[in-house]
């Protein structure tokens, strides 16, 4: 099954011989719904509930909702409806790994944790204490929206430069430093009175795949596994961490036939019985390739709770899956009391914690304070480059701001009053997206692979925006940069380079660049990030859109 057909409206419940039983299941579903209020807000209708269907899952005992979109101040007024409709303590969740401001404008929008993990190679102490505020603002944050359980921190060891969804989501590219960063950030959750939870179990960080798009294989062995990918998730469970998400991959050495996911032998046999998890074990979203490729919406759901999940996060249709797992229970094939175990595992989940009133009025504003520490702690300059570059080599440029990202239509960090677009702006550099929707710049030509003769005249600013994300399919830009930097230098054309977001690239293209042309990295691409960036480069103030109105 394909995403985009996800999450399609099905028929109505059949009535259940054992109301008792039917409501016992909703509860193990975590469905996915729009912060926005309305219907029409929804940014993917195809994944997100209609109002009519999520109130109607909600009455039946559906146990909890995962949000995307919206303001926080609509998202705190979006928690109260959600709680009203459901009459019994919800699970509320979002992705917000990188802060709540990451998927609800007005948050903080903080670095992604890659960022403090490279930081923790210089500075150990500073990255310990940078992650636990991470946390806690994380969780401060959700709070005052109405959220109680906060879907991070990721436990992935991206020891892999290749892998193409979770690249900068990682808290480090060694067990070490992965396990101290996301113990603190842990701590930080637990400060701020919300659930954490660790994933993807057993760890996606040597993968090459997107689960999003296909099944990824990890062909490590158990001695392996043991020595780099689960040190992080036993120092959050000793921690105390709430939750373990599963991952959609295969183990060979663990589970020949079954992913993580739908597989005893990981969910069961080593994070229950091996690693002594008693927590909450929740699926990664069920609609993504990995399963539902493979499995429809009923019987993914009953495979995951087969093998030891708790909880079913996104099934495919939810009511599918609501049939499905009675049904199994019905014939014997789970059993009620397993059911039973798990439900009260998620009630005392939330009886740790002070449930949150969500108030529209004090939803909060962003952490300006420690966003700008992380900008400012994991930005990178090239050696050699000063604190206070000479400004006076932009002051006169006329010329070309190049700015390079993955699709104008999914960029909320570059709006036309980003820094990344008015600074240059400023300074005479006339604005050139490079996306992969409209038309290309490139040819087949390893010497001179941009067409420069379809920009205008003058220096060039180089703007990178590249960086692992689900769907994507890589973590690099697929464009020969390294070429293109060469051609720029050679045509004595290239003013500067900014690159934003994966650390790959940028360690790929720095070692090219002579003493001469500037140059700065920030994990971040927010605009806190570009401004910082930019102002490294020796770029001033940014000179703001044009006009006042759209």
């Amino acid at each position: 099954m394909g995403l985009t057909l996800a999450l399609r409206t099905s028929p109505a419940l059949t009535r259940s011989g054992d109301p008792g039983l039917r409501r016992l299941v909703a509860e193990l579903l975590v469905v996915r719904a729009s912060g926005h209020l309305a219907d029409h807000q929804r940014r993917y209708p195809q994944w997100e509930l209609p109002n009519s269907e999520l109130r109607q899952l909600l009455e039946l005992g559906v146990g909890g909702v995962i949000l995307l979109g919206g303001a926080a101040a609509e998202v705190a007024l979006r928690c109260g409806q959600l709680r009203r409709w459901a009459g019994q303590p919800l699970l509320l969740c979002a992705d917000v790994e990188e802060g709540v401001g990451q998927r609800f404008e007005g948050a903080s929008w903080l670095v992604p944790p890659l960022g403090v993990g490279r930081l923790h190679g210089r500075d150990p102490a500073r990255a310990l204490a940078l992650a636990e505020r991470y946390g806690a603002c994380t969780g401060r944050d959700a709070r005052r929206l109405g959220l109680n359980w906060v879907l991070a921190p990721v436990c992935d060891v991206n020891n892999n430069a290749a892998n193409p969804v979770i690249n900068v989501r990682a808290w480090g590219e060694d067990p070490t430093t992965v396990a101290a960063l996301t113990a603190a950030f842990c701590r930080g959750l637990d400060r701020a009175g919300v659930l954490g939870c660790a994933k993807h179990f057993p760890g996606h960080g040597d993968t090459s795949g997107d689960s999003h798009l296909e099944l990824p294989v990890l062909p490590h062995s158990r001695a392996r596994l043991e020595a780099i990918e689960l040190p992080p998730f036993q120092a959050v469970i000793a921690a105390g961490v709430a939750a373990v998400m599963t991952a959609h991959l295969l183990l060979p050495a663990l589970d020949p036939r079954r992913p993580a996911t739908l597989s005893a032998a990981v969910l069961t046999g080593l994070l229950r019985h091996d690693l002594g998890f008693g927590g909450l074990v929740v699926t990664d979203a069920l609609v993504m390739e990995a399963i539902s490729r493979h499995h429809g919406p009923g019987e993914a759901a009953v495979l995951a709770l087969e093998a030891g999940a708790d909880l079913v996060l996104m099934p495919a249709d939810a009511r599918q899956a609501i049939e499905a797992i009675e049904a199994a229970v019905q014939n014997g094939r789970l059993h009620r009391e397993q059911l039973e175990a798990s439900a009260q595992r998620r009630r005392h989940a939330l009886t740790r914690i002070e449930q949150p009133i969500p108030d529209p009025l004090a939803a909060p504003g962003a952490d300006v304070r420690l966003e700008q520490e992380l900008v400012d702690a994991t930005l990178e300059t090239r050696p050699g480059l000063g604190a206070d570059p000479d400004r006076r080599a932009w002051s006169t440029a006329r010329g070309v701001n190049l700015v390079r990202l993955d699709s104008c239509l999914q960029a909320p960090f570059l709006g036309p009053a980003a820094p990344a677009v008015t600074v240059p702006g400023a300074a005479g550099l006339a604005p050139c997206l490079l996306d992969g929707l409209g038309p290309r710049l490139w040819r087949s030509d390893p010497e001179a692979p941009l067409q420069l003769e379809h920009l205008p005249a003058g220096p060039v600013l180089l703007q990178l925006f590249v960086r692992g994300n689900p769907f994507r399919g890589s973590a690099e830009a697929e464009e020969d940069w390294p070429a293109a930097i060469t051609q720029l230098l050679r045509c004595g054309r290239l003013a500067g380079l900014a690159v934003y977001g994966s650390p790959y690239l940028w360690e790929r293209l720095r070692p090219l660049l002579p003493e001469a042309v500037p140059a700065a990295y920030s994990p971040a691409q927010m605009p806190r990030a570009q401004s910082a960036v930019l102002a490294a480069l020796g770029l001033g103030q940014p000179g703001g859109p044009q006009g006042f109105t759209d």
